[in-house]
């Protein structure tokens, strides 16, 4: 999920940045990180939300809760719609049953917290050269074999040191800092939902950006209502098979591509990043039918990054990827269409930059994650005059 401090080859993240202290792991969560959850309903261990709200349609959307008399709930976050006992929690490790009522467990309690420049996301067409105020809480609804921030991802929030740092809090730290943006990053934030969308909220009241990098396994009302506040998401599209969703991350292909239009329609900034693992997910076949359903569903102009793999977590037989492999996916996806396609974490690389694609002139010139020069002036190429899209100031 997204790119560790160093951004080549991973280094994890872990919780970093802030003057106070944070709490060591293995302490019990206090009760003010404890928040009711949103998109949830109460339901018998044997039925569909259905047979409580009638035939699908209107009636039958998923709601932010439901009162039954029931141990069980049911989350509605996520595509995994976990059922989850009294007492337990679902597949991400951070949401709990208690009383029948589905509560979170890591509202403002992140275990990262960073300043980060935007390329590290990556977002290469969203405030170029600034810097994001980032936070991430323990927890993945995704359990990507190559999980490079597997230590905070795959930790439940009892297992990984903690911050107190409600919404309030991070909204101020960022404006002290003279930050422009926040960003919900790291692990997956869709797994801290309530307190995203709060920081997001109050984030944006003065005067903040809001961006999140996330593997887009999220249903679709929860996400247009997290649409509604934020400028930028950056999905992580594991790949163009179910194969490889099922057996590398845990999860599915389907409600990915559907967050991806959905980002879409709701006219928040999106880019996207594939990274590329060597014989699981570097066809050449599967890279030309991923491109060419990127331009058919969400256009020619979002900003496509291909990724080099490193070897991490439960997959290190592989190597990392080739040069090669990045440089013919990129090449495959721009002759299916698509007009700024990147290569990232590889180093120094000219496909890092960004090039007009009315003139071919370089407009703004990358060094890893620095921006040595930006010809841009007014959202335009400074050469030709075309506007280049993205969010620019």
């Amino acid at each position: 999920m997204g790119l560790g401090l160093c951004g080549l080859g991973g280094g994890v993240l872990t919780a970093v940045g802030r003057a106070a202290g944070s709490r060591p792991s293995g302490e019990p969560i206090q009760e003010a990180h404890t928040r009711e959850a949103l998109y949830y309903a109460s339901v018998q261990r044997t039925s569909e939300c259905q047979a409580c709200h009638g035939p699908a349609g209107a009636s039958s959307e998923p709601r932010r809760s439901t009162s039954h008399r029931s141990p069980y709930v049911k989350c509605q976050l996520c595509p995994r719609r976990c059922v989850i006992a009294e007492g337990q929690r679902g597949n991400c490790g951070v949401r709990e049953n208690r009383g029948g009522k589905l509560y979170t467990r890591v509202y403002g309690n992140p275990c990262a917290v960073h300043n980060a420049p935007m390329e590290i996301k990556p977002f290469y067409h969203f405030l170029p050269g600034s810097q994001a105020y980032s936070i991430a809480t323990a927890g993945c609804n995704l359990h990507c074999l190559y999980c490079q921030n597997w230590t905070i991802s795959q930790r439940r929030p009892e297992q990984t040191p903690n911050y107190d740092l409600p919404p309030e809090a991070v909204v101020e730290e960022a404006l002290q800092a003279g930050i422009q943006s926040l960003s919900f990053t790291y692990s997956e934030p869709t797994v801290f939902y309530e307190y995203m969308l709060d920081s997001a909220r109050l984030g944006r009241a003065k005067g903040l950006r809001n961006t999140v990098v996330s593997n887009g396994y999220i249903n679709p009302e929860p996400l247009r209502e997290l649409c509604r506040t934020v400028d930028a998401i950056k999905v992580d599209l594991k790949a163009f098979t179910l194969g490889f969703y099922e057996q590398i991350c845990s999860g599915t292909l389907e409600p990915v591509l559907q967050t991806l239009k959905t980002i879409r329609e709701e006219g928040v900034h999106l880019e996207v990043v594939n990274l590329v693992v060597p014989t699981l997910n570097d066809g050449e076949r599967e890279q030309r039918e991923m491109a060419r359903w990127l331009v058919e569903n969400l256009g020619p102009d979002v900003p496509l990054h291909f990724n080099r793999f490193y070897p991490q977590y439960q997959l290190t037989a592989l190597p990392p990827t080739p040069l090669e492999t990045l440089e013919r996916a990129r090449a495959i996806a721009m002759d299916e269409g698509m007009r700024y396609v990147y290569i990232g974490n590889v180093g120094q690389h000219p496909a890092e930059s960004t090039y007009c694609a009315h003139c071919g002139q370089l407009i703004i010139h990358r060094r890893g994650m620095e921006v040595l020069a930006n010809h841009m002036v007014g959202g335009k190429c400074s050469f030709c005059g075309a506007p280049i899209p993205g969010v620019w100031k």
